[in-house]
């Protein structure tokens, strides 16, 4: 059991820092290409690559499961990257950064209205609290100013939400016992079924002549392979491992990944303000993670979700 979890928090834990770093290459891409073109490449490569990884087709226990899997590639792979592309366009890229990390506590809140078989404890809320205000130091360091842009942060807030409830269908999913690469790959290619509407109304080009510079070549293969097939794969296996409220802790780390590669690639300097939302991220992540089981704990939650 123990191996299982430690696989678990190591694939995650992986997942994550691929993640923290693909704001950079998009931030390469973006240069050449607009966001639907990033989006539908990345994912075009992913299920290719999953294709060939594991060619075998997946046999549905109940029909009824399809929809779970249309659901979850509506969700995790159309409208949250269309949302959160979209949200960039009208506010500032640090309120999206702290209004991601809203996305643990929306999957705790779902998974225990809807699911009720992972436990909710005082220690999540106050690991959610102090990770949150690190994560507000890291965003805003200095560097910009806070700004409430109405649009933008709604749209941001929405993307949230709408990846937790892609957790909480993947998590509904891996209880059904499916290979996790076939239930990814079967995700993605709903996932780009619906992004095909979204291709004719922002302006999508095929343009292959840009995949010939090694820049954007490598980039998207990047975002495609490792951020888009590896990455769902093993978040989704962590997630079946671990639970959706334990797995979604991790994109506290998100920020300070970022961070750390943008100091590496960028060469932005380092802020106290940041380092010290570093440390406060990880004492969040730590408590979140801490195992309480106390009385009192348990009767505060259960205030808290009534």
């Amino acid at each position: 059991m123990e191996n299982k979890l430690s696989v678990g928090h190591l694939s995650a834990i992986i997942t994550i820092i691929i993640w923290g770093t693909t704001y950079i290459s998009t931030k390469i891409l973006l240069n050449g290409f607009s966001p639907i073109e990033i989006l539908f490449f990345r994912f075009v490569i992913g299920i290719i690559a999953l294709k060939m990884i594991y060619p075998y087709r997946l046999k549905f226990m109940d029909k009824q499961h399809e929809l779970l899997f249309a659901c979850a590639g509506l969700c995790g792979v159309t409208l949250y990257y269309l949302l959160e592309n979209i949200a960039l366009t009208f506010t500032l890229a640090s309120n999206v950064g702290v209004i991601s990390a809203i996305v643990p506590f929306f999957t705790a809140i779902l998974i225990y209205l809807f699911l009720k078989n992972e436990p909710l404890r005082m220690n999540f809320f106050i690991g959610f609290i102090v990770a949150l205000l690190g994560i507000f130091l890291i965003s805003f360091n200095g560097s910009t100013n806070f700004q409430l842009n109405p649009v933008g942060d709604l749209l941001a807030v929405a993307a949230t939400l709408i990846w937790a409830i892609y957790s909480v269908l993947t998590r509904k999913i891996s209880s059904y016992g499916y290979n996790t690469i076939q239930a990814t790959r079967r995700v993605f290619f709903y996932g780009i079924l619906f992004m095909i509407p979204a291709l004719f109304l922002f302006d999508f080009k095929l343009d292959l002549e840009r995949f010939v510079q090694p820049v954007y070549l490598f980039n998207l293969l990047f975002l495609g392979l490792g951020a888009s097939a590896l990455c769902f794969v093993s978040w989704n296996f962590a997630i079946k491992k671990l639970g959706a409220i334990k797995t979604s802790i991790y994109i506290y780390l998100v920020p300070i990944i970022t961070v750390i590669t943008a100091m590496i690639v960028l060469h932005e300097p380092m802020t106290w303000m940041a380092a010290l939302g570093i440390l406060l991220t990880l004492t969040g992540l730590f408590i979140s993670e801490a195992k309480i089981n106390t009385k009192r704990s348990k009767v505060l939650v259960n205030g808290l979700t009534k």
